[in-house]
């Protein structure tokens, strides 16, 4: 038997301080790191604002994404851990949000892709070089591919 191991995925405690860091050097450096444009099969990262669902404050957060022509891909995958994560969970209550890029800032309104697109834009992230299905078996949900469309 030749079973594929899943990937790993290092522990909790350190992805949450690797995001803390993450945000310490955008905030720091007031925006001009921690941002990047996506290239050819490499995702960006991009700074998402929500609404919180229970506070109504606005709540941002540093997320991988690519282009989809005028849309912007991300996943929900709460660093691969269980649950979906407070950003997509605000974004459930109130879809409208805004999106600040290595290059502006995007007012958008996020949904969650179903059947055959969702399976495109998986395959999308597949070819960024990813295990995103190994990744996907550590969570006993799916993984939510949030398609954020411009807004107006």
């Amino acid at each position: 038997m030749n079973e594929k191991k899943p990937p790993f995925v290092p522990p909790r405690w350190f992805v949450r301080i690797a995001w803390a860091v993450h945000r310490g050097i955008f905030r720091v450096t007031r925006g001009r790191r921690g941002l990047w444009l996506p290239k050819p099969n490499k995702w960006g990262a991009l700074r998402l604002t929500t609404t919180g669902r229970r506070t109504g404050e606005k709540r941002s957060v540093i997320l991988g994404y690519y282009d989809d022509g005028a849309n912007l891909v991300t996943m929900a995958m709460n660093g691969w851990g269980e649950g979906h994560p407070a950003w997509w969970l605000n974004l459930l209550a109130d879809p409208d949000a805004t999106v600040e890029l290595a290059n502006g800032h995007r007012a958008v309104i996020a949904s969650a892709a179903e059947g055959a697109e969702r399976a495109r834009l998986w395959a999308r992230w597949k070819e960024m070089g990813d295990d995103v299905d190994g990744y996907a078996t550590l969570r006993s949900t799916e993984t939510p591919v949030v398609v954020l469309s411009p807004r107006g």
